[in-house]
């Protein structure tokens, strides 16, 4: 299989699949020197796994990931302490699959001669045939965004160190979109939503909290705390504190299941992404992703110009469009109305407006980046659907009988959000090197 790979400096690589035994993540470019840990890693996977709220799939996989290799086993000589720290060399995560029963393979056996309209899972089996992996959509599933937010939680961390910050939200769902709030106050927002996320989350606590994984431990090790947990998987979950919506909100000023900066926007948008569920139908919505602390010209022109790079993030499979700025407004505006106007102040330049989104050209312009993903609504819904025997090529009606999400907008965000970061990773260690080569000032 090709296409599972990007960057060019900072390069990610993926495999894996919904009911394979895991996911992994390859990456090349990772720089030495840094303390990146599970714990870190796994903030970012639990805020994009199932099976934590109505609004996702029942599905109960943990995502705890694994750091295989990329760091030091130990201090490397007398007077260093470099244990633990990035090396330089290629970091390997991986991400067992611990919530894989078999009742489920048998329902999607039973329904995979008939695809899912909406779903790869027709033109994937014309691609590859009867070898097709089709078990839980196979590497088709959401499930392989675990790899991504993972890459992506390794690149945010580097970014943060030189400043530039990338973060997330939904700006709208089921047809309720959120009110306008400040760039600061949506980042404290979503600060506070993963924090709230992480003291919920009873897998962070059973496993680092209670200290049952820790970066001293070896592999080997570390498999058999997650067997233990794959044995104890439903009853650690079911121990989990109450999430008490309205309590949560009104102490922490945040949903707590999704993460959107207008509160009450994002009660609004649970109330009716159940409503549409309880119909049988799925829906879905907008994220929003900005960056800031870009240096002015980041990005290259013609074929790798910074928004055309940001095109790719149509590589998430529920993602049918992407805008930058005002986007798809833009249609409708005059020059005057659309066009940044530049000013200066004290020696410092900047913009009266971000209609371009903080990208001219390709190239950064120093505002901050915005960018929205149009978010399709679920493919597999509870209503019979028209589709085909894709081995006999005979008409035939589909009734989904898998575990499904409501919407997928709820979890895509950090999805959005860590492949901005690779993306952005990728083009700053260029840039940095196209500097350094005296280019500039």
């Amino acid at each position: 299989m090709l296409g599972c790979t990007h960057g060019t400096m900072f390069k990610t690589s993926v495999a894996g699949g919904s009911y394979q035994e895991g996911l992994t993540v390859h990456l090349q470019g990772v720089p030495p020197g840094l303390y990146i840990t599970e714990a870190e890693i796994y903030s970012a996977l639990l805020t994009r796994k199932p099976g934590q709220s109505e609004l996702a799939s029942p599905r109960r996989e943990p995502d705890v990931p694994i750091i295989y290799s990329g760091v030091n086993a130990a201090d490397t000589m007398p007077g260093f302490s470099n244990k633990g720290y990035t090396n330089g060399t290629p970091m390997v995560i991986l991400i067992p699959n611990l919530d894989r029963h078999f009742e489920h393979i048998e329902q999607y056996q039973s329904t995979n001669r008939t695809p899912r309209p909406g779903h790869a899972s027709y033109a994937s089996y014309i691609k590859y045939g009867e070898w097709d992996d089709s078990i839980g959509a196979g590497f088709f599933s959401g499930r392989y965004t675990s790899t991504i937010v993972a890459a992506g939680a390794v690149a945010r961390h580097i970014l943060k160190r030189h400043g530039i910050e990338v973060f997330a939200y939904v700006k709208e769902a089921a047809g309720v979109r959120a009110g306008e709030v400040s760039l600061d106050v949506a980042r404290d927002k979503v600060d506070k939503y993963r924090e709230v996320r992480r003291e919920y989350d009873p897998i962070y606590n059973w496993l680092f909290t209670d200290g049952r994984f820790t970066t001293e431990m070896r592999f080997l090790q570390k498999a058999a705390v997650l067997a233990e947990l794959e044995k104890d998987l439903i009853a650690i979950q079911s121990a989990a504190r109450i999430m008490d919506a309205k309590a949560i909100s009104e102490e922490h000023g945040v949903h707590p299941t999704m993460n959107c900066p207008d509160v009450e926007a994002a009660f609004a948008m649970e109330k009716r992404i159940l409503e549409i569920r309880d119909e049988g139908d799925s829906s879905g919505g907008l994220v929003e992703i900005v960056a800031t602390g870009l240096p002015v010209g980041l990005g290259e022109p013609v074929f790798n110009k910074l928004d055309g790079e940001l095109g790719r993030l149509m590589s998430i499979g529920t993602i049918k469009a992407v805008e930058i700025g005002a986007g798809y407004a833009v249609k409708d505006m005059r020059g005057s109305e659309d066009n940044d106007q530049i000013r200066a102040k004290d020696g410092k330049v900047y913009f009266e407006s971000n209609n371009a989104g903080g990208v001219t050209g390709g190239l950064a312009t120093a505002q901050p980046l915005i960018v929205r993903l149009a978010v399709k609504p679920t493919p597999t819904i509870a209503k019979d659907q028209r589709t085909i025997d894709k081995v006999s090529v005979e008409n035939a009606e589909l009734s989904a009988v898998t575990r499904r999400d409501p919407t997928i907008v709820a979890r895509v965000w950090p999805v959005a959000e860590a492949f901005t970061a690779l993306i952005l990773l990728d083009l700053y260690v260029q840039h940095l090197g196209f500097q350094a080569l005296g280019c500039g000032r």
